[in-house]
């Protein structure tokens, strides 16, 4: 499964980390983050280098939407209900200043990335009262924001919200253009760090006064403790041509409701959100394209991906020093579904910090501030529920019972193997202990992967590590 921008983009092979070297900052991934950080520091005169464990873009920058907003679902009545109008305004500034950044870049340099000025609209099938309201907090805050009580769409919207002169672009073409001329290493895995400033790889290590963790989740579990912080979500998406749909960029907020927007002759439709490891029956895409059925008939699949976000007690990005006991840490991460704006944030508040200037909107993003609320408590449940399953559980299926093109879980030597039998009836049996911090992993039917419930971390049938905190596969058994 491939998204829309991969299809249509590619770069040049970056070469790996062989030796040792010094820097004044090593940034800790090659997504949209690590590589405007990296951007704006050398910009600032500043030695960076981006060690990057794959190639540049092809984590979860080559599977966004590429929605660049303000307008992230419901947020800013709930930010100025929970932490007052000034840390609210510096969240819809930043964001709006994120939008101008970009385009200010690829006027700049004249990237061709099919950017372009929209409006964004949040749609309500049920409670349309809660737009209005996030409309009437949104204008306090100096967004142009208004609430719609008629737009035509193929569905019946009861209320429509509506931030005018968002954005889009190709995240890929963009990324690729501004990453020419950076110290770039990819296929190089950072897999510790040693004292505060000693990044071991996995052909080389890294002196650097600062680090930058823009790993999409941070593999260092202490300090920073962001394994209790923080929990994943996956979503789905699909490419149609010949589905007519007005334009702009549309979010539903009733639930698990759809997103769309333009991208040339085609339209992208996303949805079937659910939390990372809770999605064993499957039928996301399956969701999607019926919905395409009955909202486009005559629609033609072009192609289909997924996304995964890393979500944040409070729902604001952790984006600043990434703990009060590393002066020289910095990191940018829980992004929610709105990685395109972030990521320029953070090139934002993050090189500031760097040069120990004052960033005016670095107060509410700061990694430091204390969360309370019921998101704090279900992360703790749904921890324990992982580690329980996997300790005083064992399975009682046996791999013949598994049918061709299904899995199972099955006891092998006293442990537990979870085993992918494929249409041809060739098994792939492998430890389902997560290397993170051993939550048992669960079956992704749609993906045909295992992933963690407990911190996102993903895995292929075969063992092969897809998505962080884990840093490591999983092992695979000769026999079941």
């Amino acid at each position: 499964m491939t998204s829309i921008w991969s299809i249509s983009s590619q770069t040049n092979q970056r070469k790996s980390l062989n030796g040792s070297i010094k820097t004044n900052t090593a940034i800790i991934g090659g997504g949209l983050a690590g590589i405007l950080i990296s951007y704006e520091l050398t910009k600032r005169g500043i030695d960076n280098i981006i060690l990057e464990a794959n190639t540049i873009g092809s984590g979860q920058t080559k599977n966004t939407t590429a929605k660049i907003t303000s307008q992230h679902n419901i947020i800013y009545s709930k930010l100025i209900d929970k932490m007052g109008v000034s840390k609210a305004k510096q969240y819809a500034l930043a964001n709006e200043l994120a939008i101008s950044q970009y385009e200010k870049i690829i006027q700049e340099h004249n990237i061709g990335c099919d950017f372009e000025r929209t409006n964004a609209y949040l749609y309500s099938m049920d409670t349309p009262e809660k737009l209005y309201r996030e409309a009437e907090y949104a204008k306090q805050l100096g967004i142009s924001a208004s609430f719609l009580e008629d737009i035509f769409l193929p569905f019946n919207a009861k209320g429509i919200l509506v931030f005018r002169n968002q954005a889009q672009f190709q995240p890929l073409e963009f990324l690729y253009r501004i990453a020419q001329g950076l110290n770039i290493y990819e296929h190089t895995p950072v897999t510790r760090i040693e004292g505060d400033n000693v990044l071991i790889c996995k052909d080389g290590t890294v002196s650097a006064q600062n680090i930058v963790f823009a790993t999409h989740y941070p593999f260092v579990n202490v300090p920073g403790y962001y394994f209790m912080r923080m929990y994943q979500k996956r979503s789905y998406v699909i490419a149609l041509k010949n589905a007519e749909f007005p334009d702009g960029m549309y979010l539903g907020t009733d639930g698990d409701s759809l997103s769309f927007r333009k991208y040339k002759d085609m339209l992208i439709m996303g949805g079937g959100s659910h939390r990372t490891g809770e999605n064993e029956s499957g039928g996301k895409y399956d969701m999607l394209r019926r919905y395409a059925k009955k909202l486009f008939p005559d629609s033609e699949e072009v192609c289909s991906w997924s996304a995964q976000d890393t979500i944040t007690l409070d729902s604001v990005p952790y984006i600043g020093k990434f703990s009060a006991s590393k002066d020289n840490w910095f990191v940018a991460t829980g992004f929610g579904k709105w990685g395109m704006t972030s990521s320029m944030v953070s090139s934002m508040i993050i090189p500031d910090l760097i040069l120990n200037n004052d960033s005016p909107y670095a107060e509410v993003f700061s990694p430091q501030r204390v969360v309370i609320n019921k998101n704090v408590a279900d992360m703790m449940v749904q921890s324990i529920k992982g580690l329980s399953k996997q300790l005083f559980t064992l399975p009682d299926e046996s791999v013949k019972n598994i049918e061709n093109g299904d899995v199972g879980i099955v006891e092998y030597n006293g442990e537990k193997v979870g085993v992918y039998k494929d249409y041809d009836g060739k098994i792939f049996p492998v430890n389902i202990r997560c290397p993170h911090l051993g939550c048992e992993l669960t079956w992704n039917k749609d993906e045909k992967s295992w992933d963690c419930p407990c911190h996102g971390s993903r895995f292929d049938y075969m063992g092969n590590i897809i998505d962080n905190p884990a840093q490591e596969d999983i092992s695979i058994y000769e026999q079941a």
